[in-house]
């Protein structure tokens, strides 16, 4: 079933670049282990995006497991069955809030980095995801907490417009910098049993930029904040003046941000 109804704040032609490149698949595999993931499990990766992390959950359950990703993008689903499908991993296009019966039921439901984009509708998605997941099995929820919101180092004008561009983001964009907070209640009145919870760096720099970390905050600038409504007063209303400041401070070593990665897992009743 395709869908044009959920509009992704970080939208652009190069986000499939973008969410390939910042993925870390040792991280990955550590969360799914954390949460449970074990050969033989038929798992659904929702928000799957470019497909890299459906190809990592797979080879963590096999021998004899099997992954649906799903996500709402048809040019993402296009690239990750180009790229990524094989034996035991298939792909499909749908509208996360629409009928998700026919994916069946799994052992492992994963959501990574979902929730955040969703601030007004998280509660209804878990609902709709719980449903997905047998009795006995998993729902595994990741988001961040305080995201894009802990920076030291930077000017204060380009922090202050920072607050700015999330405030915006949550009032246009349903954006939820604080969803990792949120992931135990979802869980929790659902009345998932053995939840657990673990809490980690996500985001954890300090001196010299990587070229990873570079590229992707600088796409978060030039596509999330762009559309984020500010009105960047205090660069009087220049878009690019404030780019460019954050860029090069962001660069800088004495450069120090982070930003929590909230776990949390459980077994439905």
């Amino acid at each position: 079933m395709t869908t044009d109804f959920l509009e992704y704040l970080m939208e652009d032609p190069l986000e499939i670049e973008r969410q390939e490149r910042k993925t870390d698949p040792g991280a990955v595999l550590a969360q799914a282990q954390w949460a449970g993931i074990s050969a033989g499990m038929r798992v659904a990766d929702i928000g799957c995006g470019p497909g890299l992390t459906s190809s990592i959950l797979l080879d963590a359950v096999q021998p004899g497991g099997q992954v649906v990703g799903v996500d709402f993008s048809a040019e993402r689903i296009q690239h990750a069955k180009n790229r990524y499908q094989r034996d035991g991993l298939f792909f499909q296009q749908e509208d996360f809030f629409g009928d998700l019966t026919e994916l069946g039921t799994f052992d492992f439901v994963w959501a990574r980095f979902v929730l955040e984009f969703h601030r007004s509708r998280a509660a209804e998605l878990v609902a709709k995801l719980s449903r997905l997941v047998r009795s006995g099995g998993v729902l595994c929820l990741v988001d961040l907490d305080y995201n894009c919101l802990s920076h030291a180092g930077l000017p204060e004008r380009v922090n202050a417009t920072i607050q700015d561009v999330v405030k915006g983001l949550e009032t246009n964009s349903d954006f939820d910098p604080y969803a990792g907070r949120y992931l135990y209640e979802h869980l929790f009145d659902l009345g998932y049993q053995d939840i657990c919870l673990d809490m980690t760096s996500h985001h954890l720099i300090y001196g010299e930029l990587d070229e990873v970390e570079r590229y992707n905050w600088e796409r978060k600038v030039l596509v999330a904040a762009k559309r984020s409504g500010c009105d960047f007063n205090r660069y009087q209303g220049d878009f690019d003046a404030f780019a460019k400041e954050f860029t090069t401070s962001f660069k800088k070593s004495r450069r120090f941000t982070y930003t929590p990665l909230i776990s949390c897992c459980g077994k439905k009743p």
